[in-house]
């Protein structure tokens, strides 16, 4: 049968449309419930509107499970930490890191509840400290005790979720925690912090949040990881031209609220507490500084046993190549 011209032209248009149906992309994200701008993002949907895939928004609540549901295939873009990342990639788990989220200060902290008895940093030896193992909590606990020179098997380290932390620490089951919100504003209500993960950079361990790419998916789709990039660092670049005016509003930090389940009246200070790197910075940030820090904590990491070995070069799992600026 002869088409005729209106019906070619519809014909013509389903074609289009099939074909840009089958080349939108649908994604796993992994995130966690740290306090970012990005958060707004997010809940508004431009990743999406950016990206034109359809994103399935997973939340975990550790590093640790992310990596796993990377490695199994199951998730191609994740939101963690330092710790955790430098134990995959040391593992030569098939990812690389496209994007620093953040270079921690307070927004992760060692509190001590009050009622244990900890006043000073000695006073740990004999308690129980619940923290998420290999996180960036779990190696800035051991890094601050190494500070304070206290033996870590003189301690009793728990391995919590941030959820079953909240629970343990309602019963008064932990006498510490160094985790992140919404643990962390838990545990601040009727606890004393002892030391941040910013000042613990000061000492020489910094740590820092990263999104993370499968290798495969990132070959087969870097327009996708290139918009998420944008739209992170668009989101970074909104709240940092003029912080107080951002958090005025107040559908931001309801937003921020929602999604990682931090007080409203804690965002300010868990904002101020973290650094968000724009484009410029992240250009010259993934490349030897950040294969450096990776670098560093992987000896730290092999020094408690918690990897076997050190890899010779990092690099190959950091790149700059996604962020346009």
């Amino acid at each position: 049968m002869k088409l005729t011209s209106p019906l070619r032209l519809l014909a013509a248009a389903f074609l289009a449309s099939a074909s840009f149906l089958a080349q939108a992309a649908d994604v796993t994200v992994a995130y966690q419930t740290t306090v970012d701008p990005a958060k707004v993002a997010q809940a508004d949907g431009a990743y999406e509107k950016a990206t034109k895939a359809t994103i399935d928004w997973r939340k975990f609540d550790s590093g640790a499970d992310i990596i796993a549901a990377i490695a199994s295939g199951d998730v191609q873009i994740g939101y963690l930490g330092s710790s955790p990342l430098t134990a995959a990639i040391t593992r030569k788990v098939p990812v690389e890191t496209f994007l620093i989220a953040t270079q921690i200060g307070a927004a992760e902290a060692l509190v001590a509840r009050d009622g244990s008895g900890i006043k000073t940093p000695q006073d740990l030896v004999g308690k129980k400290i619940a923290v998420p193992f290999v996180s960036t909590g779990h190696y800035s606990l051991l890094a601050a005790l190494k500070h304070w020179n206290i033996d870590p098997s003189k301690v009793t380290v728990l391995n919590l979720a941030p959820p079953a932390i909240i629970a343990a620490w309602k019963r008064g089951d932990i006498d510490a925690t160094y985790v992140w919100d919404p643990a962390l504003g838990v545990a601040k209500e009727n606890g004393n912090v002892l030391i941040t993960s910013g000042e613990l950079a000061k000492f020489g361990a910094p740590t820092f949040d990263a999104w993370i790419v499968r290798k495969d998916f990132a070959e087969k789709h870097p327009e996708i990881v290139t918009a998420f990039a944008k739209v992170t660092l668009d989101a970074y670049a909104d709240y940092r031209k003029d912080p107080k005016a951002w958090l005025a509003n107040q559908s931001n930090v309801d937003k921020l609220v929602k999604l990682s389940g931090a007080k409203a009246s804690d965002i300010p200070l868990l904002l101020q507490g973290n650094v968000f790197p724009l484009a410029a910075d992240q250009v010259i940030t993934l490349g030897a500084p950040t294969t450096k820090a990776i670098t560093d904590t992987a000896v730290f990491l092999k020094e408690q046993g918690k990897v076997e070995a050190v890899l010779p070069d990092y690099a190959p799992y950091v790149s700059a190549k996604y962020i346009t600026h």
